[in-house]
């Protein structure tokens, strides 16, 4: 009897310690961290506004997530050009010199930058609506070089279906857009062949900078029942002027992502911002341990997010149908 008792208490602490060893393993997969070393990151941003900054703020909040986090195993050396092409060039090449391990371009023109400095380093896209338009890869699903990454790209036919169901009298659409920026101008390209489909009349304006905003939106809004902003950095920054304009005459804008939207905009099919840092982040873990970008699919970041200012909807009077609301995710600027 007291062998039997030993031999149970044998058995019951051997399932103890195996069942130990067990858990101890399943917690260390499940808590899994990255090498502590140093990795150094190098991010280049066209200019500061408020889309761009929450690129910026998700892939930092991402790589943490990732378990890369500043201060221990993370460096971050952010370089913004506050619009100037040629602080672009410089700040690409530094950033390639300075020895990062990788590389982040927010908009199209930082990526294009960070390529013409390298051919080599990996680079990791944040946020670039055509890049395979834009000569950065070969193909969206194997760039087939050192880029790869996240896109912001929207779909406009339904954007412009939901103007319509806004606005059922909207005749007449304005587009309005920076010539300067290749995704805006092949967006906005869409988007004219998609409203002419749809059976509107179309009136396209663009600017050269944040100078000509104003004198032109006031001719476009003169002429038109709604204007559609296509993913742009130079009316983003300056949407307080856009909306200045239009609110004056009591025309609708409808943008393409969700900070524009918060700035003044009525709605828009758009763009988490944000989200798409955090998606830039996972591309960046994911190279950083060891993925090559020449067989990495670019991401699509959204699946077309309704964004909507339910404060502009009642400054302009506008009653948004119930169907659109209840989708919608209201940002309204608090």
């Amino acid at each position: 009897m007291k062998v039997n008792k030993i031999f149970v208490a044998f058995a019951v602490l051997l399932v103890c310690v195996l069942g130990y060893g067990f858990f101890s393993s399943k917690k260390g997969e499940e808590t899994k961290k990255v090498d502590n070393k140093e990795v150094k990151v190098g991010v280049l941003q066209l200019l500061s506004h408020p889309a761009l900054d929450q690129i910026y703020k998700g892939l930092e909040d991402g790589l943490k997530k990732e378990g890369y986090e500043v201060g221990k195993n993370l460096k971050i050396d952010l370089q913004n050009a506050q619009g100037d092409q040629s602080n672009l060039a410089s700040m690409g090449q530094k950033l390639v010199t300075d020895n990062n391990d990788i590389l982040v371009g927010i908009t199209t023109p930082a990526t294009l930058s960070l390529s013409n400095a390298t051919k080599d380093k990996p680079i990791i896209m944040g946020g670039i609506t055509y890049p395979v338009e834009a000569g950065l890869i070969k193909a969206e699903d194997k760039p087939g070089n050192n880029i790869t990454g996240v896109s912001d790209r929207t779909p406009i036919k339904q954007q412009l279906e939901i103007m319509k169901k806004v606005l059922p009298n909207m005749k007449k659409v304005g587009i309005l857009y920076t010539a300067s920026e290749d995704n805006a101008v092949k967006q906005a390209q869409e988007a004219e062949k998609l409203a002419k489909e749809l059976g509107l009349e179309v009136k396209v304006s663009t600017v050269a900078n944040t100078n000509d905003i104003q004198q032109v939106t006031e001719s476009l809004a003169s002429q038109t029942d709604a204007i559609f902003v296509p993913i742009d950095n130079t009316i983003a920054s300056a949407m307080a002027t856009v909306v200045k304009v239009t609110d004056a005459k009591k025309i609708p804008v409808f943008p393409s992502a969700d900070t524009m939207v918060a700035d003044g905009g009525l709605l828009g099919l758009g763009v988490d911002q944000y989200q798409i840092g955090v998606e830039t982040a996972k591309v960046v873990a994911k190279v950083l341990k060891g993925a090559d970008t020449k067989d990495m699919p670019i991401v699509l970041a959204n699946e077309g997010v309704i964004y909507l200012n339910e404060a502009k909807a009642k400054q302009l009077g506008i009653e948004i149908p119930k169907e659109i609301k209840d989708k919608a995710k209201v940002v309204d600027k608090k």
